[in-house]
């Protein structure tokens, strides 16, 4: 896949991008947790809050991620900086205002997988990242940064409640093969999990979304 920066480059903007924000990394974490926690307590306002993250997760990335830092070596970070914008707000709206999304953690297998990309995107991506060289402040960050952030959104979606509208993940499907065509050039092999959580939770999206489909009343026969 031919980029039109180097890896160099593309790493120098996340030591750029990660220095000047600080400690919004720190805030991204605690945000994060605060979705798990409330996706397994299931509180009356759970899934406006968890959308509202998602969506500020989204946004946050599209305008200063994209737009601001990125765009500079990459030209068409700012058509894909416009798309996060719109996936975040569009979380916002379904989730936080038309209260349209729902999330609980159940020990199901579905649900299971979900924890399993929560947990890559907040710790194994990080631990992998600093083990193939590219430590902080060098390195993608969950919350801020785009792949671990995709790879968590996928694992907050696979324990929805309620049917996922399939233009709401229909972005992050995208951005998970674009980052992994790119992975092995930048040589980001934590990325590789990014394709896998993409691609897994894509299918099982569409088979979460067949089993929670509302079934229609049956129909009443008079005798």
């Amino acid at each position: 896949m031919n980029l039109p920066f180097t890896p160099d480059q593309f790493f120098s903007v996340f030591v750029s991008y990660n220095r000047a924000i600080w400690p919004a990394q720190v805030v991204a974490y605690a945000l994060g947790l605060g979705a798990v926690l409330l996706a397994i307590r299931e509180k009356r306002a759970s899934g406006r809050v968890i959308s509202a993250i998602l969506g500020l997760f989204w946004v946050w990335m599209g305008m200063v991620y994209h737009v601001m830092y990125f765009k500079p070596i990459n030209p068409a970070a700012a058509v894909i900086g416009a798309l996060f914008i719109f996936q975040g707000t569009m979380f916002l709206i379904l989730g936080s205002g038309r209260e349209r999304l729902a999330f609980h953690f159940t020990r199901k297998p579905i649900p299971l997988v979900g924890a399993c990309f929560v947990l890559y995107a907040m710790v194994v991506y990080y631990a992998l990242a600093a083990a193939f060289g590219h430590s902080y402040p060098a390195a993608p960050m969950f919350g801020v940064a785009p792949c671990p952030t995709v790879i968590f959104t996928f694992g907050i979606l696979l324990w929805a409640t309620r049917p996922v509208p399939w233009y709401l993940y229909i972005i992050p499907l995208i951005w998970s093969l674009i980052g992994t065509t790119a992975a092995w050039t930048l040589d980001v092999p934590p990325d590789y999990g990014l394709g896998l959580a993409g691609v897994v939770g894509t299918i099982l999206l569409v088979l979460q979304n067949k089993e929670l489909k509302p079934r229609p009343a049956e129909e009443v026969r008079l005798p």
